[in-house]
């Protein structure tokens, strides 16, 4: 059997049983190897400016600096660490705050432990585990944050209407349908959008008008 590197893992948790019981869970797992565990973020910082791991779990809510700064600070340094949150709190804001921080999961803290183990050899492997209630929140919270945002100037009102809803991910057959237009008219819409914008496709569009 060949051997495997195993995956190097660091925590911050301030709340003592917390750390302790995760810890032991993860002392169990041979594939993981566990580097150190934390109470706060500066110390962690301190330590893994040095020494990075491979996947860091962290809370969100800490005494001192936040996770949430605390990996924000450790990616500009160190972009490879797989930083997940592990938090009791599942809502939209602090997972968006973690996800634009520079974390690629988040992951509720009553997780089952095998689901947890799971979790960590997806993120390593490229993955972003994420419980579904926060999936679906930041995906709904995303959404609603996008619709407000898209809008051009330079395009006519139809136009906007019909970015807004390409922005959403409707096809152009259900704009046809919500608009009352036919498909042809979306298309011959979707060709000044881009010609106006400049642009050659509906990401570069978005992406346009979203700065």
């Amino acid at each position: 059997m060949e051997h495997h590197t195993k995956i190097k893992i660091a925590l911050i948790e301030d709340e003592e049983s917390i750390r302790n019981s995760l810890l032991t869970l993860l002392y169990l797992q041979e594939e993981l190897e566990v580097i150190d565990a934390f109470e706060d973020g500066e110390s962690a910082l301190r330590y893994l400016q040095q020494k990075p791991v491979d996947v860091l779990l962290f809370d969100i809510n800490l005494p001192g600096i936040s996770g949430i700064e605390t990996v924000s600070k450790l990616k500009t340094i160190h972009p490879a660490v797989q930083c997940m949150a592990l938090t009791s709190y599942d809502d939209a804001e602090n997972a968006f705050n973690a996800l634009k921080a520079g974390a690629t999961g988040y992951i509720l803290k009553n997780t089952a432990p095998e689901k947890l183990v799971d979790a960590i050899k997806d993120i390593h492997n490229g993955g972003s585990p994420m419980s579904s209630q926060i999936a679906r929140l930041v995906v709904l919270n995303f959404a609603a944050t996008k619709t407000a945002e898209i809008y051009s100037n330079e395009l006519s009102r139809r136009e906007n209407e019909i970015l807004q809803l390409l922005s959403r991910g409707f096809r152009y057959k259900e704009i046809a349908t919500q608009l009352f237009i036919s498909i042809e008219t979306v298309r011959t819409h979707i060709r000044n959008i881009y010609e106006k914008l400049q642009v050659k496709t509906r990401a570069e569009a978005l992406l346009k008008v979203n700065r």
